[in-house]
């Protein structure tokens, strides 16, 4: 399984916890540095069975910037957020893992980054 992160985030750091005291095989992706591409957010997306503004941190300076709040939520913009995400992948909502059966989650929780680890 993979786990992006961002490692000033709490939640990150108790995910990584989470998956060292279970003893989980993972690698870290540290998405601020190592950017994932419109095409790496979209399998993502499709893994987690959501669409980009699921996964979007709107109550981000840029978020404002860009007036995301105003952006329309259909498949017509889909396109724009995730070329938002690819830009600015600071909005990307944080930790996402993705497991070994091919699905991913947000895991903000406990039960979500256990839920991970149980596929």
């Amino acid at each position: 399984m993979e786990i992006w992160i961002n490692p000033a985030c709490s939640k990150c750091r108790s995910a990584l916890s989470l998956l060292d005291a279970e003893g989980a095989d993972y690698t870290v992706r540290r998405y601020l540095e190592d950017v994932p591409s419109e095409d790496e957010i979209r399998a993502v997306l499709e893994r987690l069975g959501l669409e980009p503004w699921d996964i979007t941190r709107t109550r981000e300076a840029v978020a404002t910037e860009l007036g995301l709040e105003e952006w329309a939520r259909d498949a017509g913009t889909r396109d724009r957020w995730i070329a938002a995400l690819a830009s600015h992948p600071g909005l990307i909502q944080r930790p996402i893992i993705t497991a070994d059966d091919g699905t991913a989650v947000v895991g903000r929780t406990e039960d979500a980054v256990r839920d991970a680890l149980s596929r």
